[in-house]
């Protein structure tokens, strides 16, 4: 069962064990690819500047396409989903993703374009927003296969793919080896990956509470489907699961552009030592959702999400307010722990909260992104005017406000 609060709600479809582990690996390698995906091109992006012939600047507009694309993914996964069916629709996903890294090194490294280069980023951030809605979709259809909580475990697994992707673009770069050949390769992984997903991927409704529902969005006209997308931005609780998202992603994207340099310019700490917090955090974060299933089972989503926000609350006050190593090394843990359930288990809830999963999951992941990209630039305006230790103070409210938001999480009645 997902949750000591959820015993009674959470219906499962009857699937073949064997079924379900095949489904459940085939989802966990495409949160990966996901990662990976995202990873690709940030440890070589010098080399990218150099062959493009750009400036920072100019790279930096190249990279705006991947949110251009996300944005539009995450609006077109509903309808994709609904026209091909997630065994389609999702490996789909995941050979676009591999065709567009390809071209973006292709792009870069052989053919020095710009224009195909920011076509590949572009069509790289429609696939994985797509690709991101859909595995959350399958993700919670997987729990309630299951009867447990498995969405943290996955959403590790993007972590772990991301990391991994970030070792193979450092070694790539110290070794010498052109963008067009670590991303080629990386690429034939990505499909290779694809392949089995769909052969694993079973067919069918994914046993939703409300089959008629289920049944009725598939005659729904596009129209139809994006109305009914708009209506999930007028759903109170719905909304109260972005809130909670809100938090933890803001709190994991700071940490990703933030904590390094307030580790160096706020306490003084050297540049290794910095990024010695980075990796923990890291770390952290990935191990919690590694470990997280049981603990949610045992807890449910709504105590599991207040207390990891409130353990957020504590680590960064203790980061901003004592500047002993030690000390921040456990604050950095903490911070990372904070972070570690919002957003899968806010997926995971928004999917359970009605009909039409995709297009609800559509509207939190939309607030989680925008967290993520708004977030880190609000906290640099802030530090602007204060200093950066001080800015992070926002995580720590948001932090609050998502404890006391968690209430959304819990399951709705049949």
């Amino acid at each position: 069962m997902i949750g000591v609060d959820d015993r009674t709600i959470i219906s499962a479809p009857e699937i073949d064990q064997s079924r379900l582990r095949r489904w459940r690996t085939a989802i966990i390698a495409a949160f990966a690819v996901g990662g990976l995906a995202l990873s690709t091109w940030g440890p070589r992006l010098p080399a990218l500047r150099a062959d493009l012939g750009l400036d920072t600047g100019g790279i930096g507009v190249l990279l705006a396409g991947i949110t251009v694309g996300s944005v539009a993914g995450l609006l077109g996964s509903t309808p994709l989903l609904a026209r091909f069916g997630p065994r389609r629709a999702l490996p789909g996903a995941m050979l676009v993703i591999a065709a567009s890294v390809t071209v973006i090194g292709i792009g870069a490294a052989v053919l020095k374009s710009v224009p195909v280069v920011a076509v590949g980023f572009v069509v790289a951030g429609f696939a994985i927003g797509t690709l991101d809605v859909m595995i959350n979709v399958e993700g919670s259809a997987i729990e309630r296969a299951a009867r447990r909580t498995l969405m943290p475990l996955m959403h590790a697994a993007w972590s772990a793919g991301a990391a991994v992707g970030a070792g193979i673009g450092a070694g790539c770069a110290a070794l010498g080896i052109s963008p067009a050949v670590q991303f080629t390769s990386e690429a034939v992984l990505m499909a290779a990956l694809a392949l089995f997903a769909a052969t694993a991927i079973p067919d069918g409704p994914r046993g939703e509470p409300e089959a008629a529902d289920a049944d009725a969005d598939a005659e729904l006209s596009r129209a139809d489907r994006f109305r009914s997308w708009l209506r999930g931005w007028t759903d109170w609780r719905l909304l109260l699961i972005g809130v909670v998202m809100l938090g933890a992603e803001l709190g994991e994207g700071s940490a990703n552009n933030w904590l390094t340099l307030a580790a160096s310019d706020g306490h003084g700490r050297s540049a290794s030592i910095a990024a010695l917090f980075f990796t923990a955090f890291a770390i952290g974060e990935t191990t919690a959702r590694v470990l997280g299933g049981p603990v949610v089972d045992r807890l449910g989503r709504v105590r599991t999400v207040r207390i990891t926000s409130l353990l957020g609350v504590l680590g960064v006050a203790l980061f901003i307010l004592v500047g002993n190593p030690v000390v921040m090394l456990v604050a950095v843990l903490l911070w990372a722990i904070g972070v570690s359930m919002g957003f899968p288990l806010g997926m995971s809830a928004a999917a359970d909260s009605g009909p039409n999963p995709a297009a609800r999951v559509s509207v939190v992941a939309s607030i989680g992104y925008f967290a993520n990209l708004a977030g880190p630039p609000a906290v640099g305006f802030l530090a602007q005017t204060t200093s950066l230790l001080t800015a992070l103070w926002l995580l720590a409210v948001l932090f609050v406000v998502a404890a006391v938001a968690a209430g959304a999480l819990r399951p709705r009645a049949n």
